[in-house]
């Protein structure tokens, strides 16, 4: 079985590599960024590289994601799939891990799922600036990822992918739930959904990839701008 990343994103890249793959909204700052497949796989293959490179991840690795719905955490996910290594979802003591990736204030959580073991911090910046304030010893993604290829050799031999699920399981769990979902390939899916538990985030954030659909994630939703985002982003499902 190949990783999870290839085995989700191969299939994108060759048939839509240049169309919106996840288009991020937040309606508390008026964010809206727009990734295609390759940008986002670009993305991805920088913070595997980074992992990999400079936190000594690769199977076996229990990453901890202590992240929201958002385009970078999609890039983080897929990061960690491609060189074989292990989402963990949750919190504090409830994780054991050996890496964490997560936000400013969650930095006291992560250093409990890792027990001294590496922590990067996201800014979510969408200009990519740095954490501010961060203790000795913890990694800065946002500068640190810039300097690692947008390219990366996949992990022949992968881990686990999820909360102890291999790629096979997870990958059938995500077409399934798409499936139930009914989408295809032609869907444009909104949602606000969290990815907070290994259920969510197949269903939310995977499903869409596995069937080919593209995903309008929107964070702090405006009721009273849903509707017209609807029409603007052509949004068939959600």
């Amino acid at each position: 079985m190949s990783t999870l990343s290839a085995a989700v994103l191969d299939p994108l890249l060759s048939t839509d590599p240049a169309g919106p793959r996840i288009t991020y909204y937040d309606d508390a700052t008026g964010e809206r960024i727009e990734l295609s497949t390759v940008t986002m796989a670009n993305w991805a293959a920088k913070t595997a590289n980074l992992l990999r490179d400079e936190m000594g991840a690769g199977p076996g690795t229990r990453v901890a994601v202590l992240l929201p719905a958002h385009w970078q955490t999609a890039a983080v996910l897929f990061g960690i799939w491609w060189i074989g290594a292990e989402v963990l979802l949750g919190s504090g003591s409830d994780v054991a891990a050996d890496v964490a990736l997560c936000t400013r204030d969650r930095l006291d959580e992560a250093d409990d799922a890792v027990s001294g073991g590496e922590v990067a911090v996201l800014s979510l910046d969408p200009f990519g600036k740095p954490a501010a304030d961060l203790p000795i010893g913890v990694t800065d993604y946002a500068t640190a990822v810039r300097v690692h290829g947008d390219q990366i050799v996949p992990e022949r031999i992968p881990g686990p992918a999820l909360a102890g699920q291999a790629v096979a399981e997870v990958l059938e769990a995500a077409q399934n739930a798409a499936a139930a979902q009914g989408f295809t390939g032609r869907d444009r899916v909104l949602s606000t959904a969290a990815w907070d538990s290994p259920d969510e985030l197949i269903e939310n954030l995977l499903a869409v990839f596995a069937a080919g659909a593209s995903l309008v994630q929107v964070a702090n939703a405006d009721p009273a701008a849903m509707d017209r985002r609807r029409t603007t982003e052509k949004v068939t499902r959600g």
